[in-house]
């Protein structure tokens, strides 16, 4: 069971290309976004489209395939466990963020 703890698998479709940065040490960290999509009919039976967006890391190897095979559109299934961080902007403001720490990928469609 402890393996459940934190495990996220998401199937979706990439939004933007991958950012792709090599750190000093050598190692590279791969950024982007995948929407998730599900349907659902409404109390007035209207079919409603339901998009969330997941923001994807994913460092080492899994980062050089991101960087090498990965663009907007492509469908991908993605497991992993969810993070959550904060940073300061510029301004001084404190902003919190959720990611999914890519541990597997795997890439689907054409």
């Amino acid at each position: 069971m402890n393996a459940l703890k934190n495990k996220v698998q998401l199937i979706g479709n990439l939004g933007q290309d991958p950012e792709v940065v090599t750190l000093e040490n050598g190692s590279k960290l791969a950024k982007f976004s995948i929407a998730t999509s599900d349907s659902y009919k409404n109390a007035q039976g209207e079919k409603v489209e339901d998009t969330q967006w997941h923001n994807i890391v994913a460092w080492g190897k899994i980062a050089d395939i991101v960087e090498n095979y990965l663009n907007k559109g492509k469908q991908v299934a993605i497991e992993g466990k969810l993070t959550h961080r904060s940073y300061e902007t510029k301004e001084g403001e404190k902003r919190y963020i959720t990611e999914v720490r890519c541990n597997e990928l795997l890439m689907l469609g054409k």
